[in-house]
C-alpha cells in the first residue's frame, strides 16, 4: 500500500465518548467561532487525513512557503495554505495556547483548535503566488479578496465526525485503504469529476483501469452554482453507469467533500495528494484541471508535474476523449487522426440542455441507461 503524503496518516478525530463529552463542557467557556458549511468540510477533510501531513490549521512560517514554493517549511510538497481568517475584534482576544470552539451554523460543535500562531497576511500577494493573478473575477482570487487579514495556526481536535451526505459513499481514507487491501489491490487509479458520466470520460477511466487494479470514482461534491449537477444526480448516474458498463468489483464510487478553489496548476497537485492519501497509486489529470476561463494553459495542470519533486503518486496525462465516427469507437488524437467533422465531441451545455427539454441524446455522448436516470429525476440541476 503506497504510504501516505508525508508517511503518515494524520488522525485528528476525537473518538472516546467520555473526552467528547470533556470537550463539549469545556467549549462552553472558550471563544467560538462559527464556520461555513465549505470551512466545516475542511475541518474535517483536515482531521480525517485527506490533508496529510497536515494536522491543522497552518501557521505562518509554512503558509508563508507554501504560497513561495509550494512546500512546507520541512520541505514536504503542498501546493495552497490553509488557514482560518478570523475579524480584528476576535484577533485581540486569541493568544498562542487558547482553545477555541469551531461550531457549525447550528452551534453544534464541530472541533476544537489549539491556537498556535496567529499572524496577517498580504491577500494581494498570496493571490499573485497561488492563483497567479489579482483578477476578482477570478473566483478563488474573489473570495480570498474578501476574508479577513487575520489568520490563525494550529492543530485540529475534531469532535463531531458525523456524515450527513450519503454516509455509504462518503469514504474517510483509513477506510479506503482498508477497502482496497480487502479487494486485493495494489494499484488503484483516482479519476475526479464534478458532472454526470459521460461516454467520454468513460473512456478515460476504462483506460486508466486497463493497467490497475481497480478504479476510484471520487466526485468532489462542494459549493454549487446555479446549472451545476444535484448530488444526488451524479451518484445516481455514476451508480447505473457502472452497474452496466462496468466490472463492478474493480470499481469503488466515493464522494469528496471539497471546496474547489480553481487554482489551475497548483489545484491538480493538491487533488493529487489527497488521493495519495485515499490509497491511490495513479491519478488521472486531463485538460484544465481545476481551471477556470482562460486564467490557466490548458495542460498547465499536466506540465506542473515535471516541474515539482515526485509525490509518489504517479500521474496520468490525459488529452480530451471524442466519438469518431470514422473509428467507429471513442478515441483521443493521440489514436486517431480523422477530420474534425467525424468526431462527436462532449459538450456539458447540449447535455444540460436536452436533459431539461427531455430529448433524446446520442449514445455516442452519454449511455442511454445514464441518459434515463438523468431525465426521470425530478431535481437534476441546481
Amino acid at each position: 500500500m503506497i504510504p501516505p503524503h508525508g508517511g503518515q496518516l494524520v488522525q485528528q478525530i476525537i473518538k472516546d465518548k467520555e473526552e467528547r463529552n470533556y470537550w463539549e463542557k469545556k467549549s462552553k467557556e472558550l471563544i467560538t467561532i462559527v464556520l461555513e458549511e465549505e470551512q466545516i468540510k475542511e475541518v474535517k477533510n483536515i482531521a480525517r487525513g485527506l490533508y496529510s501531513p497536515l494536522n491543522g490549521y497552518m501557521r505562518k512560517g509554512d503558509f508563508e512557503s507554501v504560497a513561495e514554493s509550494m512546500k512546507l517549511e520541512n520541505g514536504t510538497v503542498w501546493p495552497i495554505p490553509i488557514a482560518l481568517d478570523i475579524p480584528d475584534t476576535l484577533a485581540k482576544q486569541v493568544h498562542i495556547g487558547r482553545r477555541i470552539a469551531l461550531r457549525d451554523s447550528m452551534k453544534t460543535l464541530t472541533a476544537i483548535l489549539v491556537v498556535e500562531d496567529k499572524y496577517k497576511f498580504n491577500r494581494k500577494e498570496t493571490a499573485k503566488k497561488v492563483f497567479g493573478t489579482t483578477d476578482t473575477k477570478h473566483p478563488g482570487v474573489e473570495e480570498l479578496m474578501t476574508i479577513h487579514k487575520n489568520l490563525v495556526g494550529g492543530d485540529i481536535l475534531l469532535i463531531d465526525n458525523t456524515k450527513n451526505t450519503f454516509n455509504n459513499y462518503n469514504l474517510e481514507p483509513i477506510e479506503t485503504r482498508i477497502l482496497f487491501t480487502e479487494k486485493g489491490w495494489k494499484t488503484v487509479v483516482g479519476f475526479q469529476t464534478r458532472n454526470a458520466p459521460h461516454r467520454a470520460h468513460e473512456y478515460l477511466q476504462k483506460c486508466a483501469l486497463e493497467i490497475v487494479d481497480g478504479l476510484f470514482i471520487n466526485p468532489v461534491i462542494g459549493k454549487k452554482k446555479d446549472g451545476d449537477y444535484t448530488d444526488e444526480a451524479i451518484i445516481n448516474s455514476y451508480n447505473t453507469l457502472i452497474e452496466n458498463y462496468f466490472n463492478k468489483n474493480k470499481v469503488v464510487l466515493s464522494i469528496l467533500p471539497l471546496k474547489m478553489r480553481y487554482a489551475g496548476p497548483r489545484e491538480a497537485v493538491m487533488h493529487a495528494i489527497i488521493r495519495k492519501n485515499f490509497g491511490c497509486t495513479h491519478f488521472v489529470v486531463g485538460r484544465d484541471h481545476a481551471g477556470v476561463s482562460d486564467y490557466y494553459d490548458p495542460y498547465a495542470a499536466q506540465n506542473i508535474f515535471d516541474k515539482i519533486p515526485d509525490l509518489g503518486i504517479k500521474i496520468l496525462k490525459y488529452e480530451d476523449a471524442f466519438y469518431c465516427e470514422v473509428c467507429n469507437n471513442m478515441a483521443t488524437s493521440k489514436t486517431c487522426s480523422h477530420n474534425d467533422k467525424f468526431k462527436i465531441k462532449p459538450s456539458g451545455t447540449m447535455i444540460r440542455d436536452k436533459i431539461r427539454s427531455k430529448e433524446r441524446i446520442p449514445e455516442e455522448i452519454v449511455r442511454p441507461e445514464v441518459m434515463k436516470v438523468l431525465q426521470e429525476m425530478k431535481e437534476v440541476f441546481v
